[in-house]
């Protein structure tokens, strides 16, 4: 919610006011709805470390919504990245996040390990490796 509250405004700033303003409707009318679930999950999240493996979609554009319930991004990557993918990516990143590009089952549960997060957000093919490993 917090990268959403970010960008609508500078996306809105490209046209007149009317849409500048009706931005800040969109925020002002769903920021109670999203600041209930965010205190609803934050006080068990906060702290906690998550790696993501998520296949097509971005990690760069989940990691905020993470962050907002206080969760703490120690991997990431992707399966077919970019250059550009990357430096975006690790604009959004702390500086002892790894940073892993196309990882194999094999390597994924072996930097689990050794990271110890405390949540894996991963895809249908990885899954089952972190289920059986008893990491939600």
């Amino acid at each position: 919610p917090t990268k959403i509250a970010e960008s609508l405004p500078r996306i809105a700033s490209h046209f007149d006011e009317t849409i500048q303003a009706g931005a800040e409707r969109v925020i002002k009318r769903y920021k109670a709805e999203y600041d209930a679930v965010i205190a609803k999950y934050k006080p068990r999240l906060e702290g906690k470390r998550v790696m993501l493996y998520i296949g097509g979609l971005r990690p760069r554009h989940v990691i905020g919504a993470y962050e907002d319930l206080g969760m703490e991004v120690v991997g990431t990557g992707y399966e077919f990245g970019h250059n550009d993918d990357y430096d975006r990516t690790i604009k959004e990143m702390g500086n002892a996040t790894l940073l892993y590009d196309d990882v194999t089952g094999y390597e994924f549960e072996e930097f689990v390990k050794k990271v110890q997060p405390d949540l894996v957000g991963s895809g249908v093919k990885e899954k089952y490796i972190f289920q059986k490993m008893g990491v939600p």
